[in-house]
């Protein structure tokens, strides 16, 4: 049975990814500061295989001891977002470029890696050309500039894979509706009005349990696969923000959408991206947008009531 050291496994894409491991026989730590005091993990608490470590991914003596047992490493505390990640830049940078470091440092190079990048490390595209692999990274955020470091750290080390992932999407134990999909079902559904601007920018998508099918297919695949660095989305899901809408609205059809002048991204992500490579590899995301917003429309239905914006 191998083991696997899951830092940040209670946030939105650990808490989903836990269950997932466990139900592939892996043997999974988590390693979490729970910053958000989350309860995310309590459905795994039963499982003989899941054990719960609370604490710091920079506080190196802890994650020294964690490591000695393990077979694997996925690290996905962070810092996530430019807004975030402006607010406490310090804080942002020792958790998303200082952690990584550490880490490889201290784990043997036997040990495998796998490693969320973002597709905000392509910086400003124009939209009309594929971002592949071999696109030069210009991150504009500090968030971006530290998970391209971070990559770089990585990828110069043996057995280490980094996913590029686009836009995540879906429900998960660990919410979060400040991400755009979920963010904009959240809008429609109770406000009933969008208002979105550079409309005509777009991004790509991954629903979140594909994100955890893409990390175990690597973990499944390792050999052929590391070294390397890999879009992961959803190839039919370079979607303007407007075609978003769209969508959102065939869902929730009273939704009103108002399209404004004024307003921009601080990540400036304005990009399709090919994920061809890590189709080759073995891998397609497979849950479509519209499949996700029907299950967050759900979700917002079970949310504490509160008033409309116009009480």
């Amino acid at each position: 049975m191998e083991k696997i050291l899951l830092s940040g496994g209670a946030g939105y894409l650990g808490s989903t990814m836990v269950g997932f491991l466990l139900n592939e026989g892996y043997q999974v730590t988590v390693l979490d500061n729970l910053m958000y005091n989350q309860w995310s993990l309590w459905s795994y608490l039963s499982h003989p295989n899941f054990d719960f470590v609370r604490g710091d991914v920079r506080n190196e003596q802890l994650v020294k001891g964690l490591l000695q047992d393990k077979d694997a490493i996925i690290w996905l505390a962070a810092i996530v977002g430019a807004g975030a990640c402006d607010r406490d830049p310090i804080l942002a940078t020792s958790v998303n470029l200082e952690s990584v470091r550490m880490l490889n440092r201290l784990r043997s190079k036997g040990q495998r890696v796998l490693w969320p990048c973002t597709n905000s490390g392509y910086g400003t595209r124009s939209g009309a050309v594929h971002c592949t692999e071999e696109t030069p990274l210009e991150p504009i955020s500090l968030y971006g500039r530290n998970k391209v470091e971070a990559e770089q750290e990585l990828l110069g080390s043996p057995n280490t894979v980094s996913f590029r992932l686009a836009t995540v999407f879906g429900p998960s134990p660990r919410m979060r509706y400040d991400l755009l999909v979920n963010d904009f079902v959240l809008r429609s559904v109770t406000d009933r009005f969008l208002v979105i601007y550079e409309k005509d920018f777009k991004r790509n998508y991954i629903h979140v349990e594909d994100v955890a099918s893409c990390f175990l297919h690597g973990l499944k695949n390792f050999e052929t696969m590391k070294g390397q660095a890999y879009n992961a989305g959803l190839d039919e899901a370079n979607l303007s923000k407007a075609e978003l809408a769209e969508l959102i609205k065939s869902h929730v059809p009273e939704l009103y959408v108002h399209y404004a002048a004024v307003g921009s991204d601080p990540d400036k992500r304005n990009y399709i991206v090919s994920n061809a490579k890590l189709r080759a590899a073995g891998f397609s995301a497979s849950r479509s947008v519209s499949t996700g917003v029907a299950q967050l429309v759900r979700s917002c239905r079970m949310l504490p009531l509160k008033p409309t914006a116009n009480n």
